[in-house]
């Protein structure tokens, strides 16, 4: 026990020889996790594209016509002042922006029905900007229409008789107006859309979700990396003069792996406490199931990089591919995005990767409440990967 104590102190002290090392440990980490989880809407988000209006007018009309922008499924209108629209537009974090200008208001509805013409400004070859025009143009549409409807009632009134004066007009035109809206929103719908009752189970969490994943490829990466440490204490000598002490070749191996493992494991719970602290994400609600998955995708990972060792040629290969490996393992184990984003068939395709099965854990502890009982495949899968793997790394690390 002292000799792997030893090497796990040995291979801290190697690892943290630069502070540049704590940047890939923790902070990075910590900061991707924190972007990822503000970034990912969640299930309650708001998915419109936002539109700044600007309401030079300030009359009913104007009012009546955002009302009606406000009930799109494409776009959310924002009220926003002149230079504030041309701001964004010009520094581009909005592909388009929509003018009222000030003539827009009823005082001539009431003799004549003047066109709407309202000014939309949106950057070329923008799909974004084609759906919010055509939104635009529905909500014009609605409040044109009862428009036109109140003028042919004044027009019908003026058949039969004369209005005392053009105040008396417009007060008709007002009321005529109003009970054409009133009509307007009684109007039963033409197109009756059902959609199913089924209610998900599962309700998605961005913060979770990043949590998890940000950990998974945080942690996996170097614990492919046992890999270069291999390389490095074989170029350097230093495991030939250590296997001519009494030190056997099991006791190299558990310190070296042990280690490793330990380090992901301190890793993994700074990065749950941030989890927890500052993103609210609820990892203390099974601690011991927690742990189950936590272990058992440190020993898959470790196993991996071990077998890695055992293969590679040279140290920055080992790197490079531990890198490489970490990487599309996380991006196709749905640590990045969700898997239920993937299709079907790439959903069942990447369950050969260990990075799905510590996502699928992780997912099932946070999203879904399960306790042990519901962590246990996929522990068991983790840890087959571990006795392949390992099996495999110290069959080739003996010759």
């Amino acid at each position: 026990m002292r000799k792997i104590l030893a090497i796990i102190r040995k291979d801290f002290i190697l690892r943290f020889t630069t502070p540049a090392e704590w940047v890939f440990f923790l902070i990075l980490p910590v900061i991707f996790t924190f972007m990822l989880a503000g970034g990912t809407p969640g299930a309650d988000s708001d998915f419109r594209s936002v539109l700044p209006v600007v309401d030079e007018a300030q009359s009913p009309l104007s009012e009546r016509i955002f009302s009606e922008l406000e009930k799109s499924t494409i776009i959310r209108p924002e009220l926003v002042s002149r230079s504030e629209a041309e701001l964004r537009f010009k520094e581009r974090t909005h592909a388009f922006w929509l003018l009222i200008p000030a003539d827009t208001t009823l005082k001539n509805f009431a003799s004549e029905i003047p066109l709407l013409a309202l000014e939309f400004q949106s950057q070329p070859n923008n799909l974004s900007a084609l759906s919010a025009q055509r939104s635009i143009q529905s909500a014009l549409r609605q409040v044109s229409l009862s428009m036109q409807a109140a003028r042919f009632a004044v027009e019908e009134a003026e058949a039969h008789k004369t209005f005392a004066s053009p105040a008396e007009r417009q007060a008709y035109f007002d009321r005529a107006l109003a009970l054409a809206e009133s009509l307007q929103a009684e109007a039963p719908d033409r197109l009756t859309i059902t959609r199913a009752e089924t209610k998900d189970p599962v309700t998605y969490d961005p913060r979770a979700n990043s949590s998890a994943g940000q950990m998974i490829t945080w942690v996996f990466i170097p614990l492919f990396g046992i890999s270069a440490l291999l390389m490095y204490e074989r170029t350097t000598g230093t495991l030939g003069r250590l296997l001519t002490t009494p030190t056997s070749q099991a006791i190299f191996l558990l310190g070296t792996i042990g280690g490793q493992v330990l380090m992901a494991l301190i890793q993994m719970l700074l990065l749950i406490g941030f989890g927890v602290l500052v993103l609210g994400v609820p990892w203390g609600r099974e601690p011991l199931a927690l742990a189950i998955v936590l272990v058992a995708s440190a020993l898959a990972a470790a196993a991996i990089g071990s077998a890695m060792g055992t293969i590679m040629r040279s140290e920055a290969q080992a790197n490079n591919l531990s890198i490489l490996m970490g990487m599309v393992m996380a991006l196709l184990g749905g640590c990045w995005y969700p898997l239920e984003l993937f299709p079907a068939a790439a959903q069942t395709v990447v369950k050969v990767l260990p990075t799905t099965w510590a996502m699928l854990g992780m997912t099932d502890l946070l999203l879904r409440g399960e306790g042990v009982s519901g962590i246990m495949l996929e522990a068991g899968v983790l840890l087959g990967y571990a006795a392949i793997f390992f099996a495999i790394g110290v069959l080739r690390f003996r010759k």
